[in-house]
């Protein structure tokens, strides 16, 4: 029997796991019903419901459903007055990516503490034991897309 290089080892592999992906792609069907988000959109400012949460900031619900590929995704963005007593340690189970608009946040995790302003983006692992707390002189504005876990359609 002819012995590969792993050269030859590596190609076969990767046609072999390229076969797996069409054939994958094939046979999932995408997701239907009336959570999916299969279209392009536009929500505006005066269409997102407000929410006050139980420190007194504010959040707007963006967009939440399944996307075509089937992961359950969820956006909102939050308010944060100066001076308001953050939301406690939490963990979640789904991936966050929060994009900072306006404003000086602290974002404590894992054991560390990081000050950041806007432009900046925080990624939070499921699971990962995190808050963010307002500490700049005006309203923080940061916008939360939720990815997976247990996002809620």
């Amino acid at each position: 029997m002819r012995e590969f290089t792993r050269r030859e080892m590596c190609a076969g592999l990767s046609s072999f796991a390229a076969i797996g992906s069409v054939v994958d792609a094939q046979t999932t069907a995408a997701p239907t019903g009336p959570d999916v988000l299969s279209q392009a959109r536009v929500v505006t400012l005066d269409q997102m419901p407000v929410r006050k949460m139980a420190n007194g900031g504010e959040s707007r619900d963006v967009l939440r459903g399944t996307l075509t590929t089937g992961e359950t995704i969820a956006v909102h963005e939050s308010d944060q007055p100066a001076g308001m007593v953050p939301n406690p340690l939490h963990t979640v189970q789904h991936s966050e990516v929060i994009v900072v608009i306006q404003g000086s946040i602290e974002f404590q995790h894992d054991g560390k503490t990081d000050k950041v302003g806007p432009g900046s983006v925080l990624f939070v692992a499921p699971g990962t034991v995190h808050t963010i707390k307002n500490v700049g002189d005006g309203t923080a504005k940061y916008c939360v897309v939720q990815i997976g876990g247990d996002t809620k359609k």
